[in-house]
């Protein structure tokens, strides 16, 4: 790999590179952090709409309270930082793309920052919504539900964020296919193989066992695996 004043840069060249990109990213998380305390309150109503508000969580230990409090400004603080982490990340490979290939980097920041926020709010908006209820209900008879509010945030947040990945999966797959190492007819030909793939992935995601929550994920992802192939196709263009 070449920098960009045409020079060969070493090992030790590209970790320090590396270090200097992840620090930037990691200032910039702690910064929109930081943002996210001012509005911390809001944040944590409105995350817990699908339980019915904070008056059905409970907090048992000392600690819960705030730590509950960090999750979701760091989650908050990630939403807001993407754009400028995924941008450290495309600047680092930067130097060993061709000039054509540099456009396709800048134009997947905003496309990457998209693609996880919409899978935030596809958890949120779609799935939690029929999840929580079977979750919480009385399903045993004279057993009240009142969940600890550290765990109902740790598990909403936690399916937020691998859900927001997983959304990430069409950039991906473009950028592999614009190194070569996927083609779009290999990714057409293995679609049976990416179903049961996603099946399984369905399986682990989904909050409950019943087929609806399954398919609500599947759906979308079975989507994004098609718009995967498609952006493969037009990466080798």
């Amino acid at each position: 790999m070449e920098a960009n004043n045409g020079a060969a840069m070493t090992l030790l060249d590209h970790l320090n590179e590396l270090r200097k990109r992840l620090f930037v990213a990691v200032i910039v998380l702690v910064i929109t952090t930081l943002i996210c305390l001012t509005f911390a309150q809001n944040l944590i109503e409105i995350l817990a709409q699908p339980i019915g508000g904070l008056q059905n969580l409970q907090a048992i230990e000392v600690t819960e309270n705030i730590s509950v409090l960090m999750r979701v400004c760091l989650l908050a603080g990630l939403i807001l930082a993407m754009p400028v982490i995924v941008y450290e990340l495309m600047m680092f490979v930067m130097p060993g793309l061709t000039p054509s290939e540099r456009k396709w980097i800048y134009l997947s920041v905003p496309v990457a920052s998209f693609l996880f926020l919409g899978g935030v709010m596809f958890s949120y908006f779609v799935m939690l919504p029929t999840a929580i209820p079977f979750l919480v209900g009385q399903i045993l008879q004279g057993v009240e539900s009142r969940p600890r509010i550290s765990n109902y945030m740790g598990f909403i947040t936690n399916l937020m964020f691998w859900i927001g990945l997983s959304f990430e999966t069409p950039l991906f797959v473009f950028i592999l296919a614009k190194f070569n190492l996927v083609t779009a007819r290999q990714l057409w030909r293995g679609w049976r193989i990416a179903l049961v793939v996603i099946a399984v992935i369905a399986a682990m995601a989904t909050p409950t066992v019943d087929p609806v929550n399954m398919g609500l994920l599947m759906a979308p992802l079975f989507v994004l695996y098609l718009l995967s192939v498609l952006l493969a196709f037009l990466a080798r263009k």
